[in-house]
């Protein structure tokens, strides 16, 4: 015996009830099967006596994800801003160097030059590729067939910039920049409004939180389908051969449906049987598209310490030996809980999966106390970690990523229907792929083609744009003159010749940073 619903979906993360909510708002009846004992996807929000509630997952938002904050908005879930109101770290070779702004900066003038290239560089070559068809840029096969390596490599000149651009790839993309197509890379951060609107804290990608954690939008959502996501519930069978579609899942409970929606990871719907099979394209991407590796640590202290020493708690860590990548404050807005949020990235969390919790709390305590200047790091009152590698329902964090040559290859059916099966998740969407704000904007287009199908909005509706949210405005970042028009070190020794190198670059790189012209901020 079976039940009938009118669409059914996989997936109980932010994508996949995003859609569900907008079905059923739309008079349509469905179900949401998902696989753990929990919602939320790769958003999980633990609480205990010790903190109170933190995100172990997702967790971050900010200007122009007006998608996600407008779905907070009407469960009744506020923002509140990250602390970066002190002087941040950049920690390299054993030595701490504070800076402001999001980017660390330097008083080698060629490394200056190389900076601004780089960034330049990523995002002039993201302007020539289509949000919703990066196979179709002009240079789509040349970018796909190169790795982000080859792209460092190519693009940088100087040791320090090729070694914060590893970083950089590191921490937004959780991968090694060898394993990642350029293509791909150069794709995502322009999804993401570009190299300064994706890193920044203020006025960026990780400008706020959620009051209460991230997880609660999956559950107010649940609460808000009253009943019709199932958890503990893993498909593994799809039936297309009949007039309606029939889902079987592992513990063999069968829906019936008029139209599936996939909102979980690529990778995942491998473990589903198709009848019949999946098309060819779509049958070879899902093999091809692995998973991004972290784990997410979070140590809490009596105090913020850190603070008094006008620290915001942001340090970006580059040493090889050093665990964390990248961590931000992770105090409460009320001042408790007083915390320091780090990332173990790539081949890192690879490398410290198998140590002991206390044994990996112990070696990012350390770090911390080195790159901070004092001991008071060395004595934390509590520590959470997440490994995401390690959900058999996630298959790591943040996101899938497109290895080169596979984009332009088996990209294109990505969000191509099978059938009456349809495709969410974040991976899938045009805007802040691999953010929660992607997995929103994915769940609601899916929705809306299912929409489209039943006649009941236009083909023109299924993109619907989302206005600006009011609350959360996103500002220019205005470029300076220099900034715009300063050569590349390449281009400089071409310009001066070598033997005029170190005086001119010198004087141009010395005037620039007194004049204040080449702060990004």
């Amino acid at each position: 015996m079976s039940s009938k619903y009118d669409a059914i979906v996989i997936g109980g993360g932010i994508s996949g009830l995003s859609a569900a909510k907008l079905l059923d708002e739309s008079g349509l009846s469905v179900v949401v099967l998902e696989a753990r004992d929990r919602v939320g996807g790769r958003t999980f929000t633990i609480r205990n006596k010790q903190v109170h509630y933190v995100d172990v997952g997702g967790a971050y938002v900010g200007p122009t994800q007006n998608r996600i904050l407008r779905i907070a908005k009407q469960l009744g879930i506020q923002t509140y801003k990250v602390n970066v109101s002190q002087r941040l770290i950049q920690h390299v070779k054993g030595k701490s160097y504070p800076f402001s702004g999001a980017f660390p900066s330097t008083w080698n003038p060629l490394a200056i030059l190389d900076y601004n290239h780089l960034w330049r560089t990523i995002d002039a070559m993201g302007k020539e590729i289509p949000v919703d068809a990066p196979w179709d840029a002009p240079h789509a096969e040349e970018w796909d067939k190169m790795s982000v390596k080859d792209f460092i490599e190519k693009v940088c000149w100087t040791t320090a910039v090729r070694r914060f651009a590893h970083v950089f790839v590191n921490v937004n993309n959780t991968v090694e920049p060898h394993q990642v197509s350029a293509l791909w890379f150069l794709w995502y951060v322009k999804l993401c409004g570009g190299t300064n609107r994706m890193f920044s804290v203020t006025n960026g990608g990780q400008e706020r939180k959620f009051v209460g954690g991230a997880g609660q939008i999956s559950e107010k959502m649940m609460e808000c389908l009253k009943g019709r996501v199932k958890l503990e519930s893993p498909v593994i069978r799809i039936d297309q051969t009949g007039d309606t579609v029939l889902v079987e899942t592992l513990n063999h409970e069968i829906y019936e449906g008029r139209f599936i929606i996939s909102a979980i990871p690529p990778g995942l719907t491998t473990k589903i049987h198709y009848n019949p099979e999946l098309p060819v394209l779509r049958n070879q991407l899902i093999q091809r598209l692995p998973m991004g590796s972290v784990i997410k640590c979070m140590v809490y202290y009596k105090e913020a310490f850190w603070r008094k020493m006008d620290f915001c708690g942001s340090m970006i860590m580059e040493d090889e030996e050093a665990p964390i990548g990248i961590t931000l404050d992770d105090t409460k807005p009320d001042g408790s809980a007083p915390a320091i949020m780090g990332f173990i990235l790539a081949r890192k969390a690879s490398r410290l999966a198998n140590l002991s919790k206390e044994e990996r709390k112990r070696r990012i305590c350390e770090l911390y106390a080195k790159a901070l200047g004092t001991e008071e790091a060395l004595n934390p009152v509590h520590y959470e970690e997440k490994d995401w590698c390690k959900e058999q329902y996630s298959g790591g964090c943040y996101t899938c990523y497109f290895p080169p040559g596979i984009m332009t290859q088996f990209g294109r059916v990505i969000r191509e229907p099978v059938g009456r099966i349809y495709f969410a998740g974040t991976e899938t969407a045009t805007q802040w792929s691999g953010y929660m704000e992607g997995a929103v904007q994915a769940g609601e287009r899916a929705a809306r083609e299912i929409l489209c199908s039943l006649g009941k909005i236009s083909k023109w509706e299924i993109w619907k744009p989302e206005p600006e949210s009011a609350d959360v405005p996103a500002l220019p970042f205005p470029t300076t003159f220099w900034e715009r028009n300063l050569p590349s070190v390449q281009g400089f020794l071409r310009f001066l010749g070598c033997s005029a190198v170190f005086t001119s670059a010198a004087a141009v790189g010395v005037l620039a940073c007194k004049k204040g012209l080449l702060v990004r901020s």
